[in-house]
């Protein structure tokens, strides 16, 4: 599972490099993205707006992990990551990456959760019994942070349990054959598999357990540096796409069109996006995102991690992972 993996994720670097080599000569950025997982962006993908207002080509390759969202960037075959979970994001920095977060992309604390296999007829209340049970979690993912708060909150010993690496598609196909007892992801994937489970606590209830699934738009801090003024123009056809979505009037014109680019059925994304909340920029340089709120989250989850033994270490300080300069400089555009 892991080799097929690894080979999609290698695969997928090898079509944007080659890509790169092209655009080098024609100015070009290279954004990842994920498929099923409907944005208000991919209406201004789709569009041309993005190419349009950077004044040059902007190449999209699409990914199954954060994980491997920062294995690209690490690379340099990829400069923006849009929709990063937050989790693959401090793994990444905690080991050294220079990855700077530069806006809030989504809040979705029901659209990210863990799934229980109905024959066990498990709830919140007999959770305990998911000893010796087989879990199917991509690691270091936000899905990953939240099954980990989740196990803890149950008390719940992670040695108890049989836990298998494996990416969102591939688990929820594995829950579907009754292969996991227990399935951990996101988007289209974990709606499949709420066809043959249930959720242990509502996205409302995670939250005020203050288990928080956001995603950012993330990219190299050296590269942000360089290219700042790119930076902004990118985060504004962001934002104002956002702004767009926002008012329902614009649904019926923008909804088959990320439909279309999120390749789900237009009733699926309605669906998943009902469950998104995209803030404003004023909101997200608020004390509750980035101005002070996301810095410290970003430092909950790392102790998690590094607790589970998921990673070495924690920064003293995430403080410097975020950088809000390009987002502020957009709304003056």
């Amino acid at each position: 599972m892991m080799k097929r993996m690894m080979m999609g994720t290698a695969a997928a670097l090898a079509l944007v490099s080659a890509g790169q080599l092209h655009a080098a000569a024609h100015g070009s950025l290279t954004v990842g993205y994920f498929l099923e997982w409907p944005m208000p962006f991919e209406y201004a993908k789709q569009m041309g707006t993005y190419d349009e207002a950077l004044g040059m080509t902007v190449n999209w390759v699409s990914f199954d992990t954060g994980t491997a969202m920062s294995a690209a960037m690490a690379s340099g075959d990829v400069q923006m990551s849009v929709s990063q979970g937050v989790p693959p994001f401090v793994v990444a920095t905690s080991a050294g990456q220079d990855l700077q977060v530069l806006d809030v992309a989504v809040s979705y604390s029901d659209n990210d959760n863990c799934v229980v296999a109905e024959a066990l007829e498990i709830d919140k209340d007999s959770a305990d019994e998911l000893a010796g049970k087989k879990v199917a979690v991509p690691l270091g993912t936000a899905a990953h942070y939240g099954f980990l708060r989740q196990m803890d909150h149950f008390g719940v010993d992670l040695a108890s349990l049989d836990i298998v690496d494996m990416a969102p598609p591939d688990g929820a196909a594995a829950f579907a054959q009754g292969a996991v007892d227990m399935f951990c992801g996101w988007g289209g994937s974990l709606r499949r598999a709420k066809e043959f489970g249930n959720v242990l606590l509502t996205g409302a209830e995670k939250e005020d357990l203050g288990i928080l699934v956001f995603d950012v738009t993330s990219g190299p801090a050296s590269w942000v540096a360089e290219n700042s003024d790119t930076v902004a123009k990118f985060l504004k056809v962001t934002a104002d796409a956002n702004a767009m979505w926002a008012d329902e009037a614009n649904h019926a014109e923008m909804l088959p069109v990320i439909a279309k680019d999120a390749g789900m059925s237009e009733e699926a994304t309605a669906e998943t996006m009902a469950t998104f909340v995209f803030p404003s920029v004023a909101d997200q340089l608020s004390p509750k995102w980035l101005g002070g709120g996301a810095q410290e989250f970003m430092g909950g989850v790392a102790e998690v991690f590094v607790d589970a033994g998921s990673i070495d270490s924690a920064l003293p300080s995430y403080a410097d992972r975020v950088n809000t300069g390009p987002l502020s400089a957009g709304e003056g555009l």
